[in-house]
C-alpha cells in the first residue's frame, strides 16, 4: 500500500518555489549576519530537498522544502527584528 501512495506522489514544485524564495527574502533581510545558523539549516534543509527531488522521493522532499520555508521564514524574522533595530 505504502508503495502505491509513493508512486502517485507528484514532485512538489510549488514547495520547491516557496522555499527557494523564502532563504532568498532571508538572505535580503540580512539573515546572513544576523541569523546565519537558522539560515544555514534552511539551506541544509533545501539541498536536502533537492537530493529527495532527484531519487524521486517526492514526499520527502515536499516535508524537506517545507521544513526549509519554516526556518527561512524564522531566519528572516529574526534578521528583520535585530537589523531594523540597529
Amino acid at each position: 500500500m505504502l508503495l502505491v501512495l509513493s508512486a502517485c506522489a507528484a514532485p512538489p514544485v510549488q514547495e520547491m518555489s516557496d522555499a527557494r524564495q523564502a532563504i532568498q527574502a532571508a538572505q535580503s533581510a540580512g539573515a546572513q549576519k544576523y541569523a546565519p545558523v537558522v539560515l544555514q539549516q534552511a539551506m541544509d534543509y533545501l539541498n536536502s530537498a533537492e537530493r529527495k527531488l532527484e531519487k524521486r522521493a517526492y514526499n520527502g522532499a515536499k516535508n524537506d522544502a517545507r521544513l526549509a520555508k519554516q526556518k527561512a521564514t524564522h531566519a528572516r524574522s529574526i534578521a528583520e527584528t535585530i537589523g531594523g533595530a540597529n
